[in-house]
């Protein structure tokens, strides 16, 4: 087994083993990752944070020890709490990176950081304050950042920035935690969960007080949340069919 980590900023995770696939999903500064294939010019990988795998172009990664990749996956994560920031290289080169990178191979790359940097568990109520860090990211399918984010992306990003683990898609999302019956016990940062007429799971925000929502639908938005679901003050209607709430913390 071949193991590696993205010592680029946003690396685009794709389907199918082509720069015009779909992207799936964004390998971020800093993340390290298993290699399952490597072809001429891609390479299939799954992500040690939530296991979800894609395509990666070989240019844009390097191959990493398996010692190396144990001691990352063992450590807690050092993530960067700044939107965009920078890191220097050995050359005296800067390098972009995005908000919650991970710091953790810092010294294997021998890169330096002087931006702010989050690390373990964090209280429920600064979810929130995270959520809204957010606010008016444009919608990206596959995204994980404030330049382009999806819905379970946002999710995603926002919990681990305070020290918990979610998975990647909504429907894998809605899997974990406990589930509540009415939004009447939901708290600021309980996550809610909507499905299509097939009943899937196709989208997910996190509650707010006062029965509003935070959540990625066209950009990172807030709207009203009731009984039937997301109700969008633009649109003066109903968008998407509240399914649960599910409570992580």
């Amino acid at each position: 087994m071949q193991y590696g980590i993205c010592n680029l900023s946003i690396v685009p995770l794709r389907f199918e083993p082509s720069d015009t696939s779909e992207l799936v999903s964004q390998v971020l500064y800093g993340e390290v990752f298993k290699i399952l294939e490597q072809r001429k010019s891609w390479s299939k990988i799954r992500l040690a944070y939530d296991n979800y795998e894609g395509w990666v172009d070989n240019k844009q990664y390097i191959e990493i020890s398996e010692v190396d990749y144990k001691s990352f996956i063992k450590e807690e994560h050092l993530l960067s709490y700044d939107l965009v920031e920078f890191i220097r290289d050995e050359n005296q080169q800067l390098l972009t990176i995005s908000f919650g990178s991970s710091l953790n191979g810092l010294d294997l790359l021998k890169h330096k950081y002087d931006g702010h940097t989050i690390s373990g568990k964090q209280e429920k109520t600064n979810l929130i304050k995270t959520a809204y860090t957010y606010l008016n990211a444009p919608y990206l399918w596959g995204g994980k950042t404030p330049f382009g984010i999806d819905c379970s992306g946002f999710t995603q990003m926002v919990y681990k920035l305070n020290g918990y683990d979610l998975l990647r898609d909504a429907s894998q999302q809605a899997t974990q935690g406990i589930p509540l019956s009415f939004i009447e016990e939901s708290e600021p940062g309980d996550l809610a969960f909507f499905d299509n007429s097939e009943g899937r799971i196709v989208h997910v925000g996190i509650i707010l007080e006062n029965n509003y929502i935070i959540h990625a639908h066209g950009k990172v938005r807030i709207d009203r949340l009731d009984h039937s679901g997301i109700y969008n003050v633009d649109q003066n209607a109903h968008t998407h069919k509240l399914r649960v709430i599910k409570k992580i913390i």
